[in-house]
C-alpha cells in the first residue's frame, strides 16, 4: 500500500480549502458584566442584569504561517486584555439609551464602570467584539487570517454569533 504524499502544511491549501482554529474565553474568564437593553420594553431585560460572558472567536485562512499554525494564540494576548477592559465588572448601554446621562453620572461619581456601546444585545456585543478583533488579527497576520465569527453567551442556554464572509472580511482587512 502506498503513503500519502506528504505536504508541508504551510504550503497553502488546495483551491477552496481553509483552515481554522478557534479560540475560546469561557465563563470562568471572570467577564462579568451588566446590560440594559432600554428597547426591550416588553421585557425585563430592559433593567440591568448581568452575566458572566463567555467568547468564541473562529480564524481562518489559506495558507499556515511558518510554524504551521493558522492563528498564533500566545499574541492573543491584547484581544483578552480588551475583552478584560470592556466586559469586566463594566455596565454596558447603548449610545442611544434615553437614561444615558443618568449612567454617566453614576460612573462620574464611580459607582460603576460604563461602557457606551453602539448597540446593547447578545447580537450586537457579538457584532462589537468581532469589528475590534477582525481589524487585530488582519494587521497582526498581514490578512493572511481572516476573522470568520465571534460567538457570545450569555449562559449555557443563550449564545450569538456574527460573521463575516471571507470577501467581505478581506474588503474590512484592506480598508
Amino acid at each position: 500500500m502506498s503513503q500519502p504524499q506528504r505536504v508541508p502544511a504551510n504550503t497553502p491549501a488546495a483551491k477552496g480549502a481553509i483552515y481554522r482554529s478557534t479560540k475560546r474565553y469561557d465563563h470562568s474568564e471572570g467577564l462579568s458584566c451588566c446590560f440594559r437593553q432600554w428597547r426591550a420594553t416588553h421585557s425585563h431585560c430592559r433593567l440591568l442584569h448581568g452575566y458572566a460572558l463567555s467568547f468564541r472567536f473562529v480564524f481562518a485562512t489559506r495558507a499556515l504561517d511558518h510554524r504551521n499554525w493558522c492563528v498564533d494564540f500566545g499574541g492573543l494576548k491584547s484581544i483578552r486584555a480588551w475583552l478584560h477592559e470592556q466586559f469586566d465588572h463594566t455596565v454596558l448601554i447603548a449610545e442611544d439609551d434615553p437614561a444615558r446621562s443618568h449612567f454617566k453620572d453614576m460612573a462620574e461619581a464611580g459607582l460603576i464602570d460604563l461602557r457606551i456601546l453602539p448597540a446593547v444585545g447578545c447580537e450586537a456585543t457579538a457584532r462589537y467584539v468581532f469589528d475590534h478583533a477582525q481589524e487585530f488579527v488582519g494587521r497582526e497576520t498581514g490578512g493572511r487570517v481572516w476573522l470568520e465569527s465571534v460567538e457570545v453567551a450569555e449562559h449555557g442556554g443563550n449564545s450569538a454569533l456574527y460573521s463575516m464572509e471571507q470577501e467581505n472580511a478581506d474588503a474590512a482587512s484592506a480598508a
